[in-house]
Formats: structure tokens, sequence, C-alpha cells
């Protein structure tokens, strides 16, 4: 009884107060997360590295299919929230977590082929062009994997991306040994005379400096099975660099429900396949949502994988306004909507146990992921 009354604690959201003046700004709720702990690690043998790196992953499973679903067994979330970690030599770990309640906390928690899609009517993605937005804050956040994904930075030597970037579900894709992150920065130039000129209306040309990854986190709720027996909701990792990156930021913050949303709308900025050497940002309303997911119509293609969905909200406690990242773009949807076919782009949510998890992967003290 003790397990089932806490599970009910973990999975229902922290609830916030959202004021009716006719002034009222969109604030980030504040929420108490609850504790997640390391409990007993194992050597695991080392990985094949034998799986194709799939740059999307395709799941049946809509909105209707998960909020039908039977809700996970206090146990099971334990099992999904546990992890790999996979480092540079190749060795691999298997981590057990413990959940904690401290106070008040909160948490909740599957099609058609299609070559092309995520294109919906008007292409409506902006390609972002010129050092003085690439290398500026958001838009810098946004890095490539050596596997072909985006990632996001979220610490001064943490990035957080899609679990399928790095793990089928089954098996490490190849290259996730030698995993590499990707800064887009200016190429230079011979000679430097002229560069404010004739050329001055043409894009300054850019390349990736690269920058090996130390160790990969990846939960088990992912390599469990794959998407299409848990849906998205655990497609997601996060990388521990080599060094740091020295670039600001973004960080993450647990995901307000879709009405809460500024305009009910989400960003995010990748490195869509389409247009290579591009960052391509975009933003879109949110169409349904489920506990773990946000159902959306961004325009995206393959390679934007691992982009960090991100909003922009009034900060109460700093009295400022703060981007923060609230989810993690995983890929597409087809969804039987009344017996209508339907595609969705859909994005992890960071609920308050991801929030807690993430959080201790990249601080390592529980203590500095007490608020989300």
């Amino acid at each position: 009884m003790a397990a089932l009354s806490t599970l009910i604690l973990l999975l229902c959201a922290a609830k916030d107060v959202m004021p009716s003046s006719p002034h009222w700004k969109p604030t980030w709720p504040s929420y108490r997360v609850p504790v997640i702990l390391p409990q007993s690690t194992l050597n695991l043998d080392k990985p094949q590295f034998d799986a194709e790196a799939r740059l999307e992953v395709v799941s049946p499973c809509g909105p209707a299919c998960h909020k039908s679903s039977p809700l996970p067994t206090y146990e099971e979330v334990k099992n999904y929230l546990s992890y790999e970690t996979l480092y540079a030599n190749g060795s691999l770990t298997e981590t057990e977590v413990g959940i904690y309640i401290l106070s008040n906390g909160g948490d909740g928690s599957r099609g058609r082929s299609r070559t092309k899609r995520q294109i919906y009517g008007y292409d409506s993605r902006f390609s972002i062009f010129g050092k003085d937005f690439l290398l500026n804050y958001p838009f810098s956040t946004s890095v490539k994997l050596s596997t072909g994904c985006t990632g996001t930075l979220v610490a001064e030597k943490h990035v957080l991306t899609a679990a399928h970037c790095i793990h089928d579900g089954k098996s490490y894709v190849k290259g996730a040994q030698k995993l590499r992150v990707g800064f887009l920065k200016p190429k230079q130039k011979d000679g430097g005379k002229g560069s404010n000129s004739t050329n001055s209306a043409m894009p300054e040309k850019m390349k990736f400096q690269w920058i090996r990854v130390k160790r990969t986190h990846v939960p088990k709720g992912w390599i469990k099975g794959n998407a299409n027996d848990i849906g998205m909701d655990y497609d997601y990792a996060l990388l521990e660099l080599k060094k740091p990156h020295k670039r600001k930021f973004m960080k993450i913050g647990v995901s307000p429900p879709a009405r809460h949303l500024p305009g009910g709308r989400i960003h995010f900025s990748g490195y869509d396949n389409d247009r290579p050497g591009n960052l391509v940002y975009r933003f879109c309303d949110v169409k349904d949502e489920t506990y773990d997911l946000l159902y959306q119509q961004c325009d995206a293609q393959p390679g934007a994988s691992g982009s960090g969905v991100y909003v922009r909200m009034w900060k109460r406690q700093n009295h400022k306004w703060e981007r923060k990242i609230i989810g993690i773009f995983s890929g597409h949807q087809w969804v039987d909507m009344n017996g209508t076919p339907q595609d969705f782009n859909v994005a992890v949510r960071i609920t308050p146990l991801k929030y807690a998890q993430i959080c201790y992967w990249i601080k390592g003290n529980y203590l500095d992921c007490r608020e989300g």
C-alpha cells in the first residue's frame, strides 16, 4: 500500500497557481521534484556497437493510446529510470536507482512508413545564417552529433539529446564509442583583407569544431525495448564532454502543461539533413499532449532529432525572462485519429522525475536538483 501511495505521488504533476490578471505573464511554475539516487552499479560486457544510427523513430501509439495505457508500477518506474553509462574506452555499467519523496514531488508517467514527411504545408523553418546569430544565445546552444543528430548544451560539459541517436533500443549504434559533438564556428579567412567589403552580403562560411564525448547516460526505459514497445517516453540521453565547451548553455526545466506555455507554442533548432551545414530554427503550436509527450506539427526533417525544445517564460524568483529546455525532439508518429491517419512530430517532455534524473547526471548532487 505504501508503494502504491508513493507511485500516485510520483505520477501527479505539481500544481501551480496561474494568475488571471490581464497583466499576467507566462511564469515558470515552481516544482518540488523527487530525489533519484544511485543504489548499485554493475559492470556489463562491452557493447558491440553494431546498430545502424537512425535519425528518426516511428511509433504507432498516439495520444489516445498513451492516455489509455495503464500506469507503470512503482517498481517499473524505478526500472525505467535506472540507466546505462557508456564510457569512451568502451566499458559499460548499469546503475539501479532509488526514488525518494522529500516534502512534495511529482511525475507521471506507441505505423506507417513514409519517406517524405514532417513538413506540414508551407515549410516554416528558418535557416540561421551569420555568426552574429549562430554564435549567440539561444542558437549557439545547438550542437551536432557525429551520429547525425542534434543536441543542446545544458551545462558546462553536458549535452542533452535523443536516446535513439546513441542506441536503437537493443544495441549501441556504430560510432557511439567514439562519439563527438560539433560546434559551428566561422572558418578562418586567408589574408583577412576585404572580408567586410564586396562579400558583406554573403553568409559567412562556417565549420564544425569537434569535442569527444567522455561518457553517455541512457535510461533503461529506452534500452528495455524499442520505440514500438514503449513509445517514445524515454527517448533522451545525456552526454558528458571530455572538456568544457565555454559557451552559454540553456538550463533544463520541468515541462508545464501545454495550456500554460506562451501562446501554447514551442521552439527548437536543429541540423536538419535536407539543409546540410545549416542550423534550422522553427516554432509551432502544441496540438496535443500526454504526461510524457508533446504532439506538434513543427516542420522538421531527420537530423533535427535530439534538439532541445524550449520556451521563454517569466522567472518570478529572479524577476527576469528565462528560456529553459522542457523537452527533447524525438521524431515522427503516425496516429489513428478516429479512423483517419494523422501524423505528428513528437517531443519527450521533461517530467519532474526525468528532471531529477537528468539534473543528478549533470550535478551529481540531489540538493542542487530540488527546484524544477
